[in-house]
């Protein structure tokens, strides 16, 4: 289990650098030195090299500012990937410098080193890398998405401003393309640069969900997990029923909530198959 974690870890750290450090190679180098002295001190460096491999394979082969080259290959590969390693790997019978001073009690009992790591690995992937994960499923299937609003009133006044008005004296129509030049220029300007702009709720919510619905599930409580699932059903419909007759944000909202959900029941599934194997 502590190859799917390092692995796990890996990929999900590098997401988070991506997504929110400014400066990425400052970030990369934090993880790695992070990993390495994680390694070094469990007994554990060459998992800890096969993750940093992955992790770089990841990166490139799922990046963030255009649609995956591989489309939802990589995820797949990955998951395979994670789920040999738990269940076809036994666990270690020693923890290296760590596991001597490793103490962590659980209301389930006594959590191992390797089976922390492994959960921290999922918990962090959780975050931002499964965001990317449901992003190349959306687009594998071409599912339609939300436009963003603030890009049609650029697009108007540019096309405005483009046409001035032919039949006007040459100094008042070289006025009047200054002046829309300058009011374009200004728009253009404020006008948020990723084409994602605004207010990110999935971002949020959808990192949220998934570590609810790994909590949940590794402690049992289906009642309260169904119920949580259905509710976002609920907060869904008004606008899923104004969907017209293409089924349009109905298929997004299946999709994305869908594959979603498989990615943190398969997390709960490989913690959970690590503390009883």
């Amino acid at each position: 289990m502590i190859v799917a974690g390092f692995i796990l870890l890996a990929v999900g750290a590098a997401d988070l650098v991506r997504q929110f450090a400014p400066r990425r190679w400052i970030g990369y180098l934090t993880v790695t030195v992070v990993l390495l002295l994680l390694g070094s001190v469990s007994d554990a460096l060459l998992p800890m090299a096969l993750a940093l491999v992955v992790g770089a394979l990841w990166v490139w082969s799922m990046p963030t500012e255009r649609p995956a080259p591989l489309g939802f290959w990589p995820a797949v590969l990955l998951a395979v990937v994670s789920v040999g390693a738990v269940v076809g790997l036994s666990a270690r019978p020693d923890a290296g410098l760590i596991g001597a001073v490793w103490r962590l009690r659980s209301p389930f009992g006594e959590v191992p080193f390797d089976l922390a790591l492994l959960a921290l690995g999922a918990g962090v992937f959780l975050l931002e890398s499964a965001n990317l994960v449901v992003r190349a499923a959306l687009d594998g299937e071409h599912t339609w998405r939300p436009a963003d609003p603030a890009a049609t009133p650029v697009t108007a006044v540019a096309d405005t401003a483009a046409a001035p008005d032919t039949a006007a004296a040459p100094e008042t129509a070289a006025a009047s393309e200054t002046a829309a030049a300058t009011q374009t220029d200004a728009e253009v300007a404020s006008a948020p640069r990723d084409p994602r702009g605004g207010f990110k709720g999935g971002r949020l919510i959808g990192p949220l969900e998934r570590i609810l619905v790994l909590i949940l599930t590794l402690a049992a409580a289906y009642p309260i997990l169904a119920a949580m699932l259905a509710a976002k059903g609920i907060v869904r419909f008004p606008e899923i029923s104004r969907d017209g007759e293409t089924g349009a944000r109905a298929e997004y909202f299946l999709v994305g909530s869908l594959v979603s959900w498989v990615i943190a029941l398969g997390a709960a599934f490989l913690v959970w198959w690590a503390a009883h194997s």
